[in-house]
């Protein structure tokens, strides 16, 4: 029965959106339908709690959006790659922003030993960031303090791990202009940090990861 109520709650939160937003410019769902130019592709989490366009106070058509399990960027990820490509090939966003959260139970469930079923197989991953950093991350004796700095290197490897795609260097050797960020986003305050890793071309990474194209 609740979940019923819940339903019908959403269906008229819609109609009472649709309102609001006509009332304000009778013609805005008539601008979005044309196209999309968005500046930003978001890479975040998946968790209900980390709504991207609300967070930064962004409209409809403003932010380009990928969500998995912890913000993570894996090479073969299919989805993610695809909507990479296309934010980037297609729409020629300028800025992507890997927005995690400090509380995230991915990162979380990557600092216990618990089997959780088939997620396993995607922890693993969060998992090996922690391998890279085990010893600045060992050296936490505060758990929460340990839990929320592996939030912070979570986010720093998903932007390189950005950065080293073939995607991202293809749009950097054509001089097109796009900037990678890392964020971390407060669930207690509202408030977003700014990491200050910043990645702008290949000459940030290492040297076996920076990419040559071949001139057409």
């Amino acid at each position: 029965m609740k979940h019923n109520e819940f339903y019908k709650k959403i269906l008229e939160n819609n109609k009472a959106w649709v309102e609001e937003k006509l009332a304000i410019n009778p013609e805005y769902f008539k601008r979005l339908c044309h196209r999309q130019t968005p500046p930003v592709l978001w890479i975040g989490c998946s968790d209900s709690r980390v709504p991207a366009n609300e967070i930064i106070g962004a409209e409809p058509g403003d932010v380009f959006v990928h969500r998995n399990i912890a913000n993570m960027v894996i090479h073969s990820d299919m989805n993610m790659l695809s909507v990479l490509d296309y934010a980037v090939n297609i729409l020629k966003v300028t800025n992507i922003i890997v927005c995690g959260h400090y509380g995230c139970g991915g990162v979380e469930a990557a600092m216990k030993n618990e089997s959780y079923g088939l997620i396993d197989n995607w922890i693993r991953h969060i998992k090996t960031v922690y391998r890279l950093h085990n010893v600045e991350l060992d050296g936490i004796e505060d758990t929460t303090e340990r839990f929320n700095r592996f939030v912070e290197l979570n986010v720093q490897e998903q932007v390189y791990d950005l950065a080293k795609t073939s995607i991202i260097q293809g749009a950097w050797a054509r001089n097109q202009d796009l900037s990678i960020h890392g964020w971390v986003y407060g669930l207690n305050s509202g408030y977003v940090t700014d990491l200050e890793v910043n990645v702008t071309n290949n000459q940030d990474l290492d040297e076996v990861y920076q990419l040559r194209f071949k001139k057409i």
